[in-house]
C-alpha cells in the first residue's frame, strides 16, 4: 500500500477549551491530536475528547497550512467527534472501510496528522469498558503502538479507513508487556453520521449518566473518583466505594455495570445501587443525568 496519498488526508487537530469548562480539569484546556478527512467539503473525523467543549479548533494540513474549523458534534456512545474545516484543506476524502471484516493478524497502518505513521497488526477484537462510563462491544487493538494515537487514522491494506485512534494501553503476555493502541471501529459511524451532521447528536434519548470514574477489580466495580457536581457526587458516592448491585441485580464487572445502568431508562432515571463502603453495606439512589447537559455547546467561529 502506498501510504503517501492517504497521509495528505490526515490533519493535525488543535483545540482550546475554556478554563471553566466541565472537562477542563480532566482533559486539559489545550488538546492536540489528529483527524482524517472523510468528505471532500472538509469534514474531518476525529476522536471526540479532543474537541469536547472547544471554543476554538484549528487544523494543520500536510503542507503546513493552518485552517480554522468548527466542532460539529461529539457522540458520547461511539467516542467519535466531527469537525468542519472553515477553509480549503485541499485533501481528498478517505474512503470508509469495513471494520467488521478486520481480524487479528491483519496488517494496518496508524497515521497521525504530522506525517508520522506506524506499520502495525491487529492483535485483538474485543469488548472494551472505559472508566468514564464508556463501552465498545468490539474495539480494535493494534501493535506496535503509535506514540501520537489520539484521532489517528487506522488504514487497512486496501487504503480504506478502519477506525480512529483513541487510547494507548498495555497488554500482558506472560512476562512480556507490550504497548498497544485501542481504535474505535469505523462501522459505528455510518448509522449515526446523518444525525450528527443535521442535529449535532444522535436522534434518540440520551443514556443515563452518573459522573463516576470506575475500575474493575476481581469482577467488582470500584469507584476511583466522581465528577464534581455530577449526579454521583450529589448522591454521596465516594472514592473507594465498591458497587455490588444495581436495581437489585448483582454487578459482574464494569461492562455489566454499564449495561445495567443504561437499561434503566433514559437520562434522568433514578438508579438504586448497593455499595460496600469501609466493610459496610449501604444503598444509594442516584438521579442520573444527560452528560451533554454539563458540557458547553460548540460555538460557530
Amino acid at each position: 500500500m502506498n501510504i503517501d496519498p492517504i497521509l495528505r488526508s490526515v490533519v493535525a487537530v488543535r483545540s482550546s477549551i475554556p478554563e471553566d469548562a466541565f472537562t477542563a480539569e480532566t482533559l486539559g484546556t489545550v488538546r492536540e491530536g489528529s483527524g482524517v478527512v472523510i468528505r471532500d467539503n472538509g469534514l474531518v473525523l476525529t476522536i471526540g475528547y479532543l474537541i469536547t467543549e472547544a471554543e476554538e479548533v484549528w487544523l494543520t494540513t500536510h503542507d503546513g497550512r493552518v485552517v480554522p474549523a468548527h466542532a460539529l458534534a461529539y457522540d458520547q456512545e461511539s467516542g467519535f467527534g466531527l469537525v468542519q474545516a472553515l477553509g480549503a484543506l485541499n485533501a481528498p476524502a478517505v474512503d470508509l472501510g469495513d471494520a467488521a471484516t478486520a481480524k487479528p493478524g491483519d496488517p494496518v497502518v496508524l497515521a497521525d496528522g504530522i506525517g508520522e505513521f506506524v506499520e502495525a497488526n491487529i492483535v485483538a477484537r474485543q469488548e472494551f469498558a472505559g472508566y468514564w462510563e464508556y463501552l465498545l462491544d468490539e474495539a480494535i487493538f493494534t501493535a506496535p503502538a503509535h506514540p501520537s494515537w489520539g484521532g489517528a487514522a487506522l488504514i487497512g491494506s486496501d487504503g480504506k479507513l478502519l477506525g480512529i485512534g483513541s487510547l494507548r494501553l498495555q497488554m500482558s503476555d506472560g512476562d512480556e508487556v507490550a504497548d498497544i493502541n485501542m481504535v474505535v471501529p469505523i462501522d459505528l459511524l455510518p448509522p449515526i453520521l446523518d444525525d450528527l451532521l443535521n442535529r449535532g447528536q444522535v436522534n434518540k434519548p440520551p443514556r443515563p449518566w452518573l459522573g463516576a470514574f470506575s475500575a474493575e477489580s476481581n469482577g467488582g466495580v470500584v469507584v476511583m473518583s466522581v465528577a464534581e457536581g455530577g449526579p454521583a457526587a450529589q448522591a454521596g458516592l465516594r472514592q473507594g466505594d465498591i458497587i455490588s448491585e444495581i436495581r437489585d441485580e448483582e454487578v459482574d464487572g464494569l461492562a455489566d455495570f454499564y449495561r445495567k445502568l443504561w437499561s434503566s431508562g433514559p437520562a434522568g432515571a433514578e438508579i438504586p445501587m448497593r455499595i460496600l463502603r469501609n466493610g459496610r453495606e449501604a444503598w444509594l439512589r442516584i438521579k442520573s443525568a444527560d452528560r451533554n447537559s454539563f458540557l458547553r455547546k460548540p460555538q460557530l467561529q
